[in-house]
């Protein structure tokens, strides 16, 4: 039978640490979807690669025909509206497979929570899949100082990618709850009492 395990939504600035909120709600018997892990197999798929490389041209395109995250990155990150056509493309498959993923995981009986990490969650639409939605809050050079050390970005890098994002302010809003991730934060405390309150604990 499937389960009817409720879907936290977690959203917030990047590196903010959304990945490591989600991996301490998924101690209290959650099973995470990651976007970023779907987004990532979506570029994988032959029929994304074909539309890609006809929006974008084959530069885009690795020597082994593989989509070169990072130069679609510099070119859809510089551009609103580049941007806007790779979320054409992409979105509509992340959305599915977001989908299917929970589909999955109400089908195990020892799943009690979902939780959705997906960066991009309210500017898809995806959040409507979500019963509650956490905003993960964290200093900007704390922020930053996590994409520099973990991903290797460059302050302008950062800058730009957040610059196509929801602001902050309106993820916040859209929030029914907000979780500190700053430096010191006690994390395991903050989720078992947001869960506790929420009656998911």
């Amino acid at each position: 039978m499937p389960t009817h395990a409720p879907i936290l939504g977690v959203v917030g600035g990047i590196g903010s640490g959304k990945s490591t909120v989600a991996a301490e709600i998924a101690k209290h018997g959650g099973c995470v979807i990651a976007g970023d892990a779907l987004g990532h197999e979506v570029l994988r798929r032959p029929e994304v690669i074909a539309q890609i490389a006809a929006r974008f041209g084959r530069e885009v395109l690795a020597p082994d025909g593989s989509v070169d995250r990072r130069r679609l990155g510099a070119i859809v990150f510089a551009d609103g509206q580049q941007l806007r056509s790779l979320q054409a493309i992409v979105f509509p498959y992340i959305g599915l497979r977001i989908r299917e993923e929970i589909a999955a995981a109400r089908q195990r009986p020892d799943t009690r929570l979902i939780v959705l990490d997906a960066a991009v969650m309210l500017e898809a639409g995806w959040s409507d899949v979500c019963d509650k939605v956490i905003f993960v809050d964290a200093p900007p050079a704390t922020r930053l100082a996590r994409v520099r050390h973990q991903r290797g970005w460059t302050e302008a890098e950062w800058q730009a990618r957040e610059a196509q994002q929801l602001p902050l302010d309106e993820k916040r809003r859209q929030a029914d709850a907000v979780i500190d991730n700053g430096p010191g934060a006690d994390l395991p405390g903050q989720v078992r009492r947001l869960l506790e309150r929420w009656q998911l604990g």
